[in-house]
């Protein structure tokens, strides 16, 4: 198990490092830190642009700008934006309000997935297999953000007025400066009356999905040779289903989940758009590309490539857990 593990990861840090040069290559071949001086009129002169160029460091060849860039990265340090604050304690502070979101949508979305996808295995061609199907494949054609306007104006506003006080809420990822007078228990549930509606959102699309994968994964084990053999043997029918049939369906979900987490974290930038959440999708589009920022972006796309992989490593190991004949490999 430590010798897989050791491989695993090492080959996570060589494609972290891949990614880390398409990424700065993207960034470095489209975002013009200086276009907002030139639409200037009158125009600055030659000079600035040339001062200008040599402080962001545009005067460096692109190798060069990558490795001062990479050794930064490697010690924390994402460099500043072009007002020239720190980038970290920003991004950090809008990694936590889409963390809550991300978190809870892909914890909502695996629960609904497992369960949906056993139900609907164990009753194949029934009225509940067919009923979760036509929700499956209703949610997987809705756009993201339809879906969470559908949700705003149709369940959030209805729920309110049918209860008489808000509980749900559709814009912020808070009440305006609640965190200045409250504090505990209240600051949180504020907090999660403002989550409920973005998480269902983020979390039904990639459910739809992963629930037909469960699916599948799980009448392909249902049928084979030793879930009939533990039947045979006279083991109970849900403890052979639970402990060897599911065991083994869910490798598949994890490899789709660990795919996932870069449709999860592309879904947060329209559903924070569509509930004006200032999380990491609104530091991408307002501070990175609105400004075109070279830094923002490709810390932006960095800290988005190490979750991926990340999630893809921790993946590589649940496969080792769930079949242990995979660490052979």
């Amino acid at each position: 198990m430590l010798l897989y593990s050791v491989r695993r990861l090492l080959s996570s840090v060589l494609v972290l490092v891949a990614s880390s040069v398409l990424v700065f290559a993207m960034a470095a071949g489209t975002a013009d830190p200086l276009a907002v001086y030139r639409t200037r009129q009158p125009p600055p002169p030659p000079e600035f642009f040339i001062a200008k160029s040599h402080e962001y460091g545009l005067d460096q060849s692109v190798p060069v700008r990558y490795w001062h860039w990479l050794v930064n990265i490697i010690q924390g340090d994402f460099g500043k934006n072009l007002d020239g604050q720190a980038i970290r304690p920003e991004l950090f502070h809008r990694l936590l309000v889409t963390g809550r979101m991300v978190t809870a949508a892909m914890i909502l979305a695996i629960m609904l997935a497992v369960v949906v996808g056993v139900l609907t295995a164990v009753r194949a061609h029934k009225f509940s297999d067919y009923f979760f199907t036509t929700i499956a494949y209703m949610l997987i054609a809705l756009p993201v953000f339809w879906f969470a306007v559908l949700l705003k104006e149709f369940v959030a506003i209805r729920f309110n007025d049918l209860i008489g006080k808000q509980v749900l809420f559709t814009l912020g990822e808070q009440s305006p400066a609640i965190d200045t007078y409250a504090h505990g228990w209240e600051l949180w549930t504020d907090r999660l009356g403002h989550l409920v509606l973005p998480t269902i959102s983020l979390a039904a699309l990639s459910f739809a999905a992963w629930s037909r994968f469960q699916r599948a994964s799980m009448l392909d084990v249902m049928n084979s040779d030793y879930m009939r053999l533990g039947r045979a043997k006279g083991l109970p029918y849900r403890k052979v289903l639970i402990k060897h049939g599911l065991r083994n369906a869910l490798i598949p979900l994890t490899t789709v989940v660990a795919l996932g987490v870069g449709a999860i974290l592309g879904g947060a930038v329209l559903t924070e758009r569509v509930f004006n959440w200032h999380g990491m999708g609104d530091y991408l589009i307002n501070d990175g590309i609105g400004q075109q920022d070279t830094n923002v972006i490709l810390a932006w796309l960095m800290l988005s490539a190490v979750f991926v992989v990340l999630f893809n490593l921790v993946a590589d190991l649940l496969y080792a857990v769930l079949d242990p004949r995979i660490r052979l490999s």
